[in-house]
């Protein structure tokens, strides 16, 4: 429980953000009032990562950020991500002993547990009374009144009331209800004047239907591909479910895909499935479909894509167009989604408070003085496999150094 009521800053979020922003206002000298209705911090750190936390990707630089940040104003991101870098969160793991190992495509994961990471923060934010701060915890405190006077923060939590010059929201998106997730960050945010892009679930399960849906025969079979939206593609793996399309490369595209499109997936990514196709009708004319197909693919879904190919007898019985158009449809297979599975099973939200009225130096709003916005609750969303913690962290200092 906080011990005073007036502090220097009030953190509504005690997430990878929120920790991040706590420690580096406090380590400046700072009192910080960190309010959370969690009953301890960094809960979605702990699930992350099969518990082993995705905390970043080498990847996640200014570099790449255009391309591999979605947000209404694809720059925005360049500015903290060029500040705080990988290499910077790397080196604070390091400091701690944590042992940790790249997985694949840069994602770094820790070689134990993910409590590591929020044990870190939070030893991080009690180092601040050593340099003249303090960062003090409301946990289990849902957040009441939030008002302003024109010159402070007011905020009522738990029967009782902290005031701050500065407010930081940090409350993230409403991916993972179950966690508590809610949309409070754009509700406040249009309290005081902030613009919303429209949230959706992102790096979520594909729902699939119609012809699609005899697909759900393949449930628990995985294979890598390549999963496709326009000129945007993946290669990672895929799982089928009972309910339609999972597994990174689709949780990738997901972000990209909205309702009424089609989602391309290369079952072969490492042939021309055309080509190839014809050349294995003149080595092994005796072969069937299915059987060239099990060369290269799991059985069973050999199997489903040979039922559906519908080519009967052998290789050398097929002319070489129907074995050209089957290829076309292995190179990319069509799928268009009914759905999602929701904010649910969605690992971020897309969209949120408007970079518009935001700096992207500071992330405080233009028009609203000592209100800050960082981390998922703002209109910045990476791909898959620790983007989105760079993001959190590296808004969390953005904000963390100028309240």
């Amino acid at each position: 429980m906080a011990i005073s009521n007036n502090y220097d800053v009030i953190i509504l979020g005690a997430g990878g953000a929120g920790l991040m922003c706590a420690l580096t206002a406090g380590q400046r000298g700072r009192r910080v009032l960190v309010i959370d209705h969690a009953t301890g911090p960094g809960k979605k750190i702990l699930i992350s990562g099969g518990g082993r936390c995705n905390f970043t990707n080498v990847n996640a630089t200014t570099v790449h950020a255009q391309e591999r940040y979605l947000s209404a104003n694809p720059h925005f991101s360049k500015s903290a991500l060029g500040r705080y870098t990988p290499q910077d969160f790397i080196e604070l793991v390091r400091s701690y002993g944590i042992a940790f190992h790249e997985k694949t495509l840069g994602q770094l994961f820790c070689d134990g547990s993910a409590r590591q990471i929020v044990e870190m923060l939070m030893e991080e934010c009690d180092r601040s009374q050593t340099l003249g701060g303090r960062v003090d915890f409301a946990f289990n405190s849902p957040v009441g009144e939030i008002s302003h006077d024109g010159s402070v923060y007011h905020v009522m939590y738990n029967g009782l009331r902290a005031s701050a010059a500065s407010l930081v929201i940090a409350t993230g998106g409403p991916s993972i209800p179950k966690m508590g997730a809610t949309a409070f960050a754009y509700d406040l945010g249009r309290q005081f004047g902030l613009k919303i892009v429209e949230p959706r679930p992102a790096l979520v399960p594909l729902t699939l239907g119609g012809d699609d849906v005899l697909f759900r025969e393949l449930s628990g079979v995985s294979a890598e591909v390549v999963a496709q939206h326009g000129k945007t593609a993946f290669r990672e793996a895929a799982l089928f479910t009972h309910r339609g399309l999972s597994g990174p490369a689709v949780l990738q595209i997901s972000s990209y895909w909205r309702p009424g499109d089609r989602v391309g997936i290369d079952f072969l990514p490492d042939h021309d499935a055309p080509a190839w196709l014809l050349s294995e009708k003149r080595d092994r004319p005796k072969a069937t479909i299915k059987s060239t197909l099990d060369r290269v693919l799991s059985a069973r879904l050999a199997e489903a894509l040979a039922d559906k190919l519908a080519l009967h007898g052998n290789l050398a019985d097929q002319s070489d167009r129907k074995l050209a158009e089957a290829g076309a449809l292995l190179d990319c297979w069509p799928f268009v989604p009914n759905g999602s599975e929701g904010y649910a099973k969605a690992e971020v939200t897309l969209g949120g408070i408007s970079t518009d009225g935001l700096s992207q130096q500071t992330m405080e709003a233009k028009k609203m003085p000592g209100l800050f916005c960082i981390g998922e609750a703002v209109d910045v969303t990476g791909w898959l496999g620790g983007y989105n913690f760079q993001w959190a962290w590296a808004s969390g200092v953005a904000a963390g150094e100028a309240v």
